[in-house]
């Protein structure tokens, strides 16, 4: 008989075990509102997992049932990564930026029992907490001296109580572990589950060298808030190999985080374009303010980042940027922009490669099609519908909802227009949603954006389709400009016609103080469709 290996399941449970094994006094740094700085470790962090669980267990909590969360990146949210899914329940991160009728639909979708939230986000909590009809009980993570509010549950009074040992259970590894939803922009909200599998292969993957490449010397600052797409995973790889970790609380703007990164010798960072956009600028406002020779790279994703970002941090600041792309349906990464070594010898080539959303991730694999299906060539010319398969990617939404959005064969449709090259880059040109299609003409918008945010005056730029009498649809700007700098609408013109026929050139260009953003910081097109879509209709 030949010999078989052993069967032993992918669980999140294994990293929380090694964590306290092996890395246990590695450390875990939460910023507070009040930005003073608590420092545990991940053997507080194993410990109090088990304590978690074991309180939860006491309120009636079983394997399959949801525990919400409301809450920034710190110590108390990581606990609820680790310890909820351990126990076989599943974590449901809900996300704050959403309005508050959506997020008790999502509560109330996912039919959470338990919601653990941050006091200083309980008057967004009060203004759905009534419409989540499954909900039994509510954690409060005190972050302010102040009273909890009648009938809440302290948190870490709760677990202070909770006995530290707690029998994990051997668990199948496709269990499920998180729910994360979409952002909504077009009907509700979608609910993703993570397995446990799932999630522990992306963790394994993105720490390959050629993905992102996490190691335990690593100090890994998750940017991207825990309530998005699982911190894009950051938060288990970095327990994986046992990276430190530096989790910013709800102190987002852009002194804050080259502060922290400075005073904690960050390696790593991760955040979506608009987070950086500001970082950047703040940075050429005062290139000598901080010292960031720790950092190692910072990814960028959640958006297409424009070329200028990327080549801005790297020629003006010698900082590196890794672009990656992802949906919530992902799990998250699904590719990442890495040049291979035949082709960095042509400069300019590999500054463009590095602009693209890159490739697939190993397990992951890519294709595009056009309206009717049929496959494209990999060609960097033929512009069709990204599909992805995978084994962390989604098969299906909660409650088969939106089942059209995987094809017969098993591939899911991302809504992303792309070209892939010859080598095997995604390069975004849009979303399906957000195609300007002008007099037959499709314009991408995001080529246009990228060229508009190279202009030297010029801070942001969302570009979106306005109604025509005559063309149907053209495209639009809304840009911000840099301090202390401008731009006529002549001048931008010429910029652009550089580059772009005239039939690209946008007809429009309004100027704002800030483009509104989505709720994962992603610029809100709809909005600016919303407020300015008939502009050109006098």
């Amino acid at each position: 008989m030949l010999g078989r290996m052993m069967d032993m399941p992918l669980t999140i449970t294994h990293l929380l075990r090694r964590a306290a094994s092996y890395h246990a006094h590695r450390e875990i740094v939460s910023v507070r509102p009040d930005k003073s700085r608590v420092r545990t470790t991940y053997g507080d962090l194993a410990t109090r997992s088990a304590r978690l669980a074991n309180a939860l267990t006491k309120l009636g909590v079983k394997p399959g049932d949801r525990v919400g969360t409301l809450a920034w990146n710190h110590h108390q949210h990581l606990e609820c990564y680790y310890g909820v899914p351990a126990m076989g329940a599943i974590v449901h991160t809900l996300n704050i930026r959403l309005a508050p009728a959506e997020i008790g639909y999502i509560a109330n979708h996912a039919g959470d029992s338990v919601i653990v939230v941050d006091q200083s986000l309980w008057p967004l909590f009060e203004k759905f907490r009534a419409s989540v009809t499954s909900l039994q009980h509510v954690m409060v993570v005190r972050d302010k001296n102040e009273p909890l509010p009648p009938g809440t549950l302290d948190y870490d009074a709760v677990l202070a109580e909770a006995s530290p040992d707690f029998a994990w259970p051997e668990l199948p590894e496709n269990t499920g572990a998180m729910i994360c939803y979409t952002s909504g922009t077009t009907g509700n909200p979608k609910g993703a589950l993570y397995s446990h599998r799932s999630t522990v292969l992306h963790a394994l993957t993105a720490s390959l060298p050629d993905v992102i490449g996490f190691a335990m010397s690593d100090v890994v600052l998750p940017v991207v808030p825990m309530f998005h797409a699982s911190g894009w995973g950051l938060p288990y790889a970095a327990v994986l190999v046992g990276a430190k970790l530096v989790l910013p609380g709800p102190h987002l703007d852009p002194t804050s985080l080259l502060d922290l990164m400075q005073q904690e010798k960050v390696t790593v960072a991760g955040g979506v374009p608009t987070i950086w956009l500001g970082i950047l600028a703040l940075l050429d406002a005062e290139p000598k303010r901080w010292d960031l020779s720790s950092v190692r790279t910072m990814a960028i994703g959640g958006s297409a980042a424009p070329p200028a970002l990327i080549d801005g941090f790297r020629v003006r600041h010698g900082l590196s940027v890794t672009h990656a792309w992802g949906m919530t349906e992902t799990n998250p990464v699904g590719t990442v922009a890495r040049v291979k070594p035949h082709l960095e010898a042509d400069v300019e080539a590999a500054k463009a490669l590095r602009a693209t959303q890159g490739l697939a991730l190993p397990f992951v694999e890519t294709r595009h099609v056009d309206d009717t299906g049929r496959l494209l060539p990999w060609d960097n010319q033929a512009v069709g519908e990204l599909e992805v398969r995978g084994p962390w990617v989604s098969a299906s939404y909660l409650k088969d909802e939106d089942a059209h959005r995987w094809t017969a064969d098993g591939w899911f449709k991302t809504g992303d227009v792309v070209t892939i090259c010859a080598e095997g880059y995604v390069r975004i040109t849009d979303r399906a949603k957000d195609v300007i299609k002008s007099g037959g003409e499709w314009i991408s918008s995001v080529a246009l954006e990228n060229a508009l945010m190279a202009h030297p005056a010029i801070a942001e730029a969302a570009v979106f389709a306005a109604a025509h009498p005559k063309w149907s649809e053209r495209p639009v700007a809304a840009i911000v400009t840099k301090p202390g700098a401008s731009a006529t609408d002549d001048e931008l013109r010429a910029h652009l016609a550089t580059q772009f026929p005239s039939m690209y050139l946008p007809d429009a260009y309004v100027r704002l103080e800030q483009i509104p953003r989505g709720s994962t910081g992603k610029f809100l097109k709809t909005k600016l469709r919303e407020q300015y879509g008939n502009i050109l209709l006098g």
